[in-house]
């Protein structure tokens, strides 16, 4: 064999070790990836986001984990400041006692001082709903020989429907509505005199609750408050109609009219100084719709109720505390300056037959 031969045998070689070597990779690939199939089809499927039940996706298709849902952020708790001689526009679980002490002067010109005190309580059913219940306990310190008395006065019993109108909560509607249950003291055709008087004294100190002190009539409340609560600011309006029903006493001189109708409008405003302490103020007017009669002790006739005292304007001032009593609970004492303006304004004297109190309350909400 020469050299040329030699050569070529040697080429041929190679290249068969070649093609041997080809065939050997492409063996091994494959095998390879068929054991990989059948690894993946072996596996168990993710379970799904929707349901997490561990279901497989349709074609064997991985699913891609869905992105959370966004929430909207919650309603900022808006600073509500409470009036002092309106109705809250909330429902909630609150006892709340308040007492005003009043002094003015009776109808001979001689200094008279009441204490009236109010225990309320209110019980939240649904976020909407509340019942209520008031309490009245009056003192009157008469002038010179005239009697001092005391009296429980007509519970008030209603409830409050109140709600947000927007989702921040910044504007607040409610309705009310109420009954006193004349059972108060001081009442009837012989009426235990000095309790009778303090109940008239107590009109004049707190002519707010005058439903409560007219203890000789049942009285049908209805009443709707607006309010715009934002950034520890609030507004708030009120009205209210009062229908006097006599139910006893046809013969006594502080129930002559058997129906009487009598009307308030109101006004709060309020602002927080940081997240504990406010300041509030609110303007009362209420006048008779219905024109009320006296009677003439001398002639036992009924007289007209006179035009001065068809109406009443009182404002009240003051300053509040909010402190919370541990995670859930909160109470809100304050402290305002009640003030009765007549015909001649601020230019009275300030002991009048207006009123002039003190008026210290004390909520407590849970």
């Amino acid at each position: 064999m020469n050299n040329t031969d030699a050569t070529l045998v040697n080429v041929a070689r190679r290249r068969a070790r070649a093609a041997r070597a080809r065939r050997a990779l492409l063996l091994t690939l494959s095998s390879t990836l068929t054991a990989a199939g059948a690894a993946h089809a072996e596996m168990p499927s993710s379970p799904t986001v929707a349901g997490a039940t561990g279901a497989e996706p349709e074609g064997n298709v991985a699913s891609t984990p869905a992105a959370p849902a966004t929430l909207a952020p919650p309603a900022t708790e808006q600073r509500y400041s409470l009036p002092w001689q309106l109705r809250p526009v909330t429902t909630g679980n609150v006892v709340r006692i308040d007492s005003a002490a009043a002094v003015f002067n009776d109808a001979n010109g001689n200094l008279d001082a009441a204490v009236t005190t109010v225990l309320a309580g209110s019980y939240q059913l649904t976020r909407e709903w509340a019942p209520m219940v008031r309490l009245g306990f009056v003192g009157n310190d008469a002038p010179g020989a005239a009697l001092d008395g005391s009296s429980f006065v007509n519970p008030v019993v209603g409830a409050t429907y109140a709600r947000n109108v927007d989702t921040m909560g910044s504007y607040r509607f409610a309705l009310f509505g109420a009954t006193t249950i004349p059972i108060g003291t001081g009442g009837g055709n012989a009426p235990n005199v000095g309790a009778a008087k303090t109940n008239a004294a107590s009109i004049t100190a707190r002519p707010a609750d005058n439903a409560m002190f007219a203890v000789n009539y049942m009285t049908e409340i209805v009443g709707a408050d607006f309010a715009y609560v934002n950034q520890g600011f609030t507004a708030q309006v009120e009205a209210t109609l009062l229908q006097f029903v006599r139910v006893r006493g046809d013969n006594s001189a502080a129930a002559t009219d058997t129906f009487r109708t009598n009307s308030a409008v109101g006004l709060h405003l309020g602002y927080f100084i940081g997240s504990h302490f406010s300041l509030g103020a609110d303007l009362l007017y209420q006048r008779w719709l219905s024109h009320p009669t006296t009677l003439n002790a001398m002639t036992g006739a009924h007289v007209p109720l006179s035009d001065a005292n068809m109406d009443t304007v009182t404002v009240a001032a003051g300053p509040r505390l909010h402190l919370r009593l541990g995670k859930n609970a909160w109470i809100r004492p304050g402290i305002s300056y009640v003030r009765g303006i007549d015909a001649r304004g601020f230019d009275a004297p300030l002991i009048t037959a207006q009123t002039t109190a003190v008026l210290l309350d004390i909520p407590v909400m849970f």
